[in-house]
């Protein structure tokens, strides 16, 4: 028999209590850029946070943010 797939997503957080999870993606993403920033693009502590927003946010936001990022013009503070 196949191996079976397990999907998982972001652990509930108190601070994002509604059902509305829009600010709960972009602070998962915040908090990976930070972490990238902070530990090194080599350090697997930030790959928690990457499955986080990954799994929150839609793929054309993260497109968008990514090219935000790179132009300069990403609204968050990373």
């Amino acid at each position: 028999m196949a191996d079976e797939i397990v999907l998982k997503t972001a652990p509930a957080d108190f601070r994002f209590p509604t059902t509305n999870q829009t600010r709960h993606c972009f602070t998962r993403y915040i908090e990976f850029h930070r972490c990238l920033a902070a530990k090194g693009e080599e350090s697997n502590e930030c790959a928690r946070f990457a499955k986080y927003y990954r799994s929150l946010c839609p793929g054309e936001w993260i497109e968008k943010w990514n090219e935000q990022r790179e132009n300069g013009t990403f609204p968050g503070p990373l």
